[in-house]
């Protein structure tokens, strides 16, 4: 199998291969779906894999940033892997994941995120549960009743991208969040552009909403805010909708605060689906990762990482006053912390430390002070 960047006049090369894996993609649906296509092939980032001439492969590298504890990390979105039903179990998903981890460091992400459709093939490279996309279902009767004032909203569309990406940015900056996922501006104009999508943009907050269930229903994309005032006021305008719409189904953060606004909260259903993170360069993820600032931590480490040799070796971690180093370390390590790419992953995700050590990703050493420094829940407030 022959792996490349595909051109964006090939981006149709893909549409075939994707119905087969994903289920048929109508004409309507494939008209926006390859918009995206070609973006990331005139980015060079939608990759195929060739056999005799025929597509039998496919992945692309989102360009993005991953917000952790309020600071924005250069990440790839690993997207669209696709393999032909009829070439599985050749190893063509292996191989195809392993070019793109390299093209992940070639591109220069620290870390590579996805969504697995299967945990075993991404385990063996390294990746490792992290966070979760949550969806909350809320009563729109109990988000009308939320006290709130009137701010400044406007309507917003695709010319509001780049105010819309920085929005978004210092609403999770602000609030030190971990795990969501910051967008170019082109990516803004597309979802910000979707005939289906209504939008709503004040100076500090941002909301993003459609119709659901034969429009009996409300499905919130993103309800971002930095202050209480206006996070009251985005809650109120979806809480209008009660008059029509019985139910709300919200995408959020676990611990978003719009989970202690109502007068009442006695039971609620979530729904969650997993997504994977890999740390692609060691010393550059742990630089631009945020810590907690009341937080110090000295520990060595060391990282056997199969695929990324660069990862390896002994380390010294250290984080204080918000932030972290790792650097090369000559000792001996006999009271290192012994770490795979799984365990780091988890580590850096905020899986605590006696439950990385308990589920074997993490040996050796004291590893304590590791679980304040790395303190996190994730989430995500994208799919891709």
């Amino acid at each position: 199998m022959e792996i490349r960047a595909l051109a964006p006049d090939e981006a149709d090369a893909v549409r075939d291969i994707r119905a087969r894996a994903f289920g048929p993609l109508p004409d309507d649906v494939w008209a926006r779906r390859s918009r995206l296509v070609r973006q990331a092939a005139e980015a060079g980032r939608q990759f195929a894999g060739f056999d005799g001439g025929a597509v039998v492969a496919t992945g692309a590298l989102l360009d993005m940033t991953q917000w952790w504890h309020g600071r924005a990390v250069s990440t790839a979105g690993v997207g669209a892997v696709t393999v032909a039903p009829e070439e599985r179990g050749r190893g063509l998903g292996r191989r195809l994941m392993g070019d793109l981890l390299e093209r992940c460091a070639g591109l220069g992400h620290s870390l590579a995120m996805l969504f697995p459709a299967t945990t075993r093939l991404y385990r063996s490279l390294g990746w490792e549960h992290a966070g979760a996309w949550h969806h909350v279902d809320l009563s729109t009767e109990a988000l009308r009743t939320i006290a709130a004032e009137r701010v400044p909203v406007r309507r917003a569309g695709p010319g509001d991208a780049a105010e819309v990406a920085a929005v978004i940015a210092r609403a999770h900056r602000t609030a030190r969040d971990c795990g969501p996922v910051g967008w170019p501006e082109a990516r803004w104009r597309e979802h910000l552009g979707a005939p289906d999508g209504y939008h709503y943009l004040a100076e500090d907050g941002f909301l993003s909403y459609r119709w659901a269930e034969g429009n009996a229903g409300l499905e919130v994309a993103r309800l971002v805010a930095s202050s209480e005032r206006t996070l009251r006021a985005l809650w109120a305008i979806v809480g209008s909708g009660s008059s029509t719409a019985e139910s709300v189904r919200a995408c959020v953060s676990p611990m978003d605060p719009v989970l202690w606004l109502p007068r009442e909260r006695e039971h609620e259903t979530v729904h969650r689906s997993q997504w994977m993170l890999r740390v692609v360069d060691a010393p550059a993820a742990i630089a631009a990762r945020g810590f907690p600032a009341g937080v110090a931590a000295e520990v060595p480490l060391e990282i056997d990482d199969p695929q990324r040799s660069a990862n390896s070796g002994r380390w010294h971690l250290e984080v204080k006053d918000g932030e972290g180093r790792l650097e090369r370390s000559a000792a001996t390590g006999a009271d290192a912390v012994r770490l795979g790419p799984r365990g780091l992953a988890a580590l850096y995700s905020g899986i605590p430390e006696p439950t990385l050590r308990r589920a074997g990703l993490l040996q050796g050493g004291n590893a304590e002070a590791l679980a304040a420094a790395f303190a996190a829940t994730p989430f995500s407030l994208d799919y891709f």
